[in-house]
Order: C-alpha cells, then sequence, then structure tokens
C-alpha cells in the first residue's frame, strides 16, 4: 500500500469496480488536512516482563543479549524518540517501559521488528502496549496567552503541541484513560466549562508536566496521558485533585497505572537481572 498522492479511481482487487476519484474541492481540502498531519507524532508506550528463565542463564549471556537489544534501540535514537523506564520496584506485572514517538508509522513498526529478532526477545512479553497520536486539543486553554509568551509566539507552542519532548524528569507515570458515552452528549460549552476547571487545578502543579495524546480508533483506549516529575508525591497530590474537578466524574477508567524511573537502556536492563 502507497500513501495516497493522486485523485484517482482506487482500488486494488482486480475485476471490481475501483472506488471513483473524490469531487475536485473534497480532494484539495483533504490534501489540506493531510498535509497538516505530517507534524503529527505516532506514540507508542511498550511494557516488557522478563521471563525469570532469563536470571538462570550465564553472566555472559545475559550481557550479550542486553549489548543486542541496546545496540537496537542505539541505531534508532537519532532518527525517533526512545526513552527507557525501569518499572522494577514500582509493578509487579511489568519490568520495564520503552516510550516511542515517530512522524512515521513505519518507524515504530520497524522498530518493534527489530526487537523481536534480538536473542532477549526470546524471554520477553509485552505486558501492556498501548499506541496513540498527538494532535491539537479541541478544547480552548484560558492561560493560552501566558503559553504563547514563554514559548515565543504561537507557531512554536503549535509546533511544541503536535511534538513529544520529554523534560527529563526523574519519573514518568503514565496510564491509559476513556470517557463515558455521556461526556459526549454533553453541549460542547458545558465540556469547555469541565475543562477549564479541569486546567486551572493543572495550572497549581506547574512542575508535573502532562503530554496527553489520543487513541481514538487506534486502540481499546481514547487517550494516554505521561506526566513526568522529579518529585512522586507531586504527581499524587495532583491526581488527587483532578479528582474532585466536576470532569472527573465522566471517566470511564484511567487504569492501569505505570511510575516509571528514567534510566538509560543499558541501566534499565540491567535492573531486571
Amino acid at each position: 500500500m502507497t500513501e495516497t498522492t493522486e485523485n484517482v479511481p482506487r482500488g486494488v482487487r482486480p475485476n471490481i469496480p475501483k472506488r471513483p476519484a473524490l469531487d475536485g474541492d473534497a480532494w484539495e481540502k483533504i490534501q489540506a488536512e493531510q498535509e497538516k498531519m505530517k507534524e503529527r507524532e505516532y506514540v507508542r508506550f511498550s511494557m516488557f516482563k522478563v521471563d525469570p528463565a532469563w536470571r538462570h542463564l550465564s553472566v555472559e549471556e545475559r550481557a550479550a543479549h542486553k549489548d543486542e537489544f541496546e545496540s537496537v534501540i542505539a541505531a534508532r535514537v537519532r532518527d525517533m524518540m526512545i526513552y527507557s523506564y525501569s518499572l522494577v520496584g514500582t509493578r509487579g506485572d511489568a519490568d520495564f517501559l520503552i516510550w516511542q514517538a515517530a512522524r512515521d508509522l513505519g518507524q515504530l513498526h520497524d522498530l518493534a521488528a527489530a526487537l523481536n529478532q534480538t536473542g532477549l526477545s526470546g524471554y520477553l512479553s509485552l505486558a501492556h502496549s498501548y499506541f496513540a497520536m498527538t494532535k491539537r486539543s479541541i478544547y480552548l486553554n484560558r492561560y493560552e496567552k501566558e503559553y504563547v509568551e514563554t514559548y515565543g509566539g504561537s507557531d512554536v507552542l503549535d509546533s511544541a503541541r503536535l511534538a513529544i519532548n520529554p523534560q527529563g524528569s526523574e519519573y514518568v507515570f503514565i496510564y491509559p484513560m476513556a470517557k463515558i458515552r455521556d461526556w459526549y452528549k454533553l453541549p460542547h460549552e458545558d465540556r469547555q466549562r469541565m475543562m477549564d476547571e479541569h486546567i486551572r487545578v493543572g495550572h497549581q502543579w506547574p512542575d508535573v508536566k502532562l503530554n496527553t495524546t489520543y487513541s481514538y480508533g487506534l486502540d481499546d483506549q481514547e487517550f494516554v496521558v505521561a506526566f513526568e516529575s522529579d518529585h512522586p508525591g507531586r504527581f499524587l497530590d495532583l491526581l488527587m485533585a483532578l479528582r474532585l474537578t466536576e470532569a472527573s466524574a465522566y471517566t470511564l477508567f484511567d487504569v492501569p497505572a505505570f511510575t516509571g524511573l528514567a534510566r538509560s537502556m543499558r541501566d534499565t536492563l540491567d535492573s531486571v537481572g
């Protein structure tokens, strides 16, 4: 399959009528939207569990597996975003996570395929996996003027919202979430009012950075949120405050939750054995 670049009848099966070309005006609008899409990123959170049998291998075998796994990551860090976090000590069903982002979905696929070819992969299971994309929120942010001034212009701010840029905190806190359908039945004005409160509360914790990504139709959840902070207690207090907001009553689920410790890929692997 290839990217659609021409407005022509389409269909890949022989002897079956092709789908007609689109109306000219519609095609121009689609092209404009597709061009905007190129600035957005695909995001994946992969949580791995190590088979205890791997720890029974010799030190030399485990070191070779780590070297190979780490080299696959190192070969791609210049072309896409890859950050590793240890879950040892914070989760029982997963040992480490890899946070990835790229403008080309093929890069996420190729990374996963390459990791599947490593010796360590035979001892790994994918305990959890969340797939999402970046996009601009449909809700107005009452602190927009402040953000524009901080970032040095609206264009810079818009670019920042479409790209994942971790702030390098010691910890990351990740969970998938979805809203109940009653949320979407509300008038936009009511949802905006509740989001105003939600944003106002979050603004009181400026040291806790929020990265929101969207999964509608791409994965089982609607959003994946990744908070960053150097102090877990600050994140905990923020989440408690957000639970008291009106919008919180429209949450369908926001688990499982993961607390990751930022580590190099090698240190992350060393933490599991």
